[in-house]
């Protein structure tokens, strides 16, 4: 059996300095997502990872919960069932006051003054553009974007909101729209195929498909929030020698590109 450490989760602009240090004293790591706070960070950590740490013998793996939500998986297949992709819509909204983000008692100063990128709308927003990208897949991947982006709430610097247009490698072109300053509410995602549509609501974890014009609405059974299942999911593979591939840093750094392109309001790649 692997020797484990679990560390708790750390302000996102100090992980890859303790992620190094964990590695290089032999221990195996799960740290939080995103996995740093730019693109630059984290391509270096990965670079210094292949270069530096035997990961046969020391595996480092990035969390993301909604890649072991069922209801993603379950949306996942009827999304390849459908056939050809024609478009796609994802939206997020809610407003962020308080709780374990900013009540009064327990905020943390790293996200009152954030010195990341694009603040709460990266620590948050990162699991949109991992959960669509898991619903599209790899034959889908995003390939261009423009987007807007405002601060509407003064606690939550230095963006809080984005609307983007975007387009994959297969030519299909779609929208997505992520606020935690708004009146608004929802946390849907959207996407239509020559085969008919399938939509998700994350919150009510529920599938809704329409083929062949026939509605079908399906309530999936999610472990909570993706969480215990994703440890669980790197302890199993440890314990048998295996690398997670919904764990590699790799798959962690497509997300975070996507969420930075969002902020950047402008992205593309060949």
């Amino acid at each position: 059996m692997a020797e484990l450490e679990l560390k708790p989760s750390l302000p996102i602009p100090k992980q890859p300095e303790y992620i190094r240090l964990a590695l290089s004293a032999g221990k195996h790591v799960l740290s939080e997502k995103p996995i740093a706070e730019s693109v630059k960070d984290a391509q270096e950590l990965i670079n210094w990872y292949h270069a530096n740490i035997d990961s046969n013998k020391v595996t480092w793996s990035v969390a993301e919960n909604f890649r072991y939500l069922a209801s993603f998986d379950y949306a996942r297949e009827q999304v390849q069932r459908a056939g050809r992709l024609l478009g796609f819509r994802a939206k997020r909204y809610s407003m962020v006051r308080g709780g374990k983000y900013f009540d009064h008692l327990k905020e943390t100063e790293w996200r009152k003054n954030p010195t990341h990128q694009g603040g709460f709308l990266l620590d948050g927003g990162v699991h949109v553009t991992a959960g669509l990208r898991l619903l599209l897949g790899p034959e889908n991947t995003i390939t261009r974007l423009s987007a807007f982006s405002a601060q509407l709430q003064k606690h939550l610097p230095p963006v809080d909101t984005i609307d983007a247009t975007m387009k994959t490698k297969s030519g299909a072109t779609g929208t997505l729209s992520v606020s935690f300053g708004t009146s608004f509410t929802g946390y849907e995602f959207s996407i239509a195929c020559e085969g008919g549509t399938v939509s998700l609501s994350v919150f009510g974890s529920t599938v809704t498909t329409v083929f062949e014009g026939k509605e079908e609405e399906t309530k999936v059974a999610d472990e909570k929030t993706g969480v215990p299942s994703e440890v669980r999911k790197w302890g199993e593979a440890l314990a048998a020698g295996e690398r997670n591939e919904k764990q590699i840093p790799e798959e962690a750094l497509a997300d975070l590109e996507l969420v930075s392109g969002l902020n950047n309001s402008w992205w593309g790649r060949s």
